[in-house]
């Protein structure tokens, strides 16, 4: 009888590792691409990761997700791609990407954080395209694996921080609807996000509120007028535009809040719904800003949209 209940204990030992993997989060990475990264350039770079106060990538040379899916006992099936920001140099990859997508985790929301190339390295072909690119092709990678995942495929957004705002917001003005006729079927996947998240976006690329860095980086220092107007995203919101939540500080002198006001005043006119809160301080690059229960209030006030969104 002793064996028979140390051989039933072994059993329930060996059974514990998955048991404990199918309760908590699962985590892994996956390339947006099969083979090299259609517009790269091999100049020979390398990718750079920095850790100081916060992780920093530089150079992208393989742009990938990174999936963060929450328990299925407490999955809502939303999932957002995120965007970290960095003016388009650079990225804030935990800031900006992986304590979001933790914090999505704990909401029951899957977090996808998207390592984009970036125009500014010389091993992209078309660099203001590169980062859309990109962007398009993480939306409909997370889409054509949603079922298998847990992702409800009508559910995905799309959020970004900074000039990771401006990528969303690119997105969600600049999507199709997929390549029925490809030969990969990834790629005739619609690439439309079905809501954005907007937190101290940069928007325009006109002067007058524009953060000049992310535009020359994107654009070049002296752009074409017709590649700046189509990359002023609250000019090509139109009637398919998808809902949006934005967060901005008051005293923002990076990137003006005058993006996200102008992009509220856009969505509003064409009968988009959207939520917006300005913050009375936060400055520019506060992420969760755990440190000040003011600022860090936006993630709460985020998961009530997404709860609002669930019953839309």
């Amino acid at each position: 009888m002793n064996r028979i209940i140390l051989k039933a204990r072994c059993i329930i030992l060996l059974l514990l590792p998955t048991s404990i993997f199918n309760c908590y989060s699962q985590e892994f990475r996956m390339p947006l691409y099969k083979g090299t990264p259609p517009g790269f350039i091999n100049n020979g770079g390398t990718e750079k990761v920095r850790t100081d106060d916060i992780k920093v990538i530089t150079y992208v040379q393989d742009p990938d997700i990174a999936v963060y899916l929450p328990s299925r006992k407490i999955s809502s099936g939303q999932a957002v791609i995120i965007c970290p920001g960095g003016g388009y140099w650079v990225l804030a990859y935990d800031l900006e990407g992986t304590d979001i997508a933790r914090y999505l985790n704990s909401v029951g929301v899957a977090g996808i954080v998207l390592k984009y190339r970036l125009p500014t390295y010389g091993n992209c072909k078309v660099p203001h395209q590169t980062p859309l690119m990109d962007a398009q092709r993480a939306m409909r990678l997370v889409r054509f694996n949603a079922p298998k995942w847990g992702i409800d495929p009508g559910k995905i957004g799309i959020m970004g921080f900074s000039a990771g705002g401006h990528l969303a917001s690119t997105l969600g003005t600049h999507f199709d609807y997929g390549n029925k006729l490809s030969a990969d079927s990834v790629e005739r996947v619609s690439c439309r996000p079905d809501f954005m998240i907007l937190i101290y976006p940069v928007i325009s690329f006109i002067d007058s509120c524009t953060h000049q860095g992310s535009r020359e980086a994107l654009l070049g220092k002296d752009p074409d007028p017709m590649l700046v107007r189509y990359y002023s995203n609250e000019l090509q919101v139109n009637k398919d535009t998808p809902p949006a939540f934005l967060i901005h500080a008051d005293n923002d002198r990076g990137v003006p809040p005058e993006n996200s006001l102008l992009m509220y005043s856009a969505l509003r006119d064409n009968g988009i719904p959207a939520e917006m809160h300005i913050l009375s301080e936060g400055e520019h690059g506060f992420g969760l800003a755990r440190g000040n229960d003011h600022i860090a209030s936006w993630s709460e006030s985020l998961k009530l949209w997404l709860k609002w969104l669930e019953k839309k």
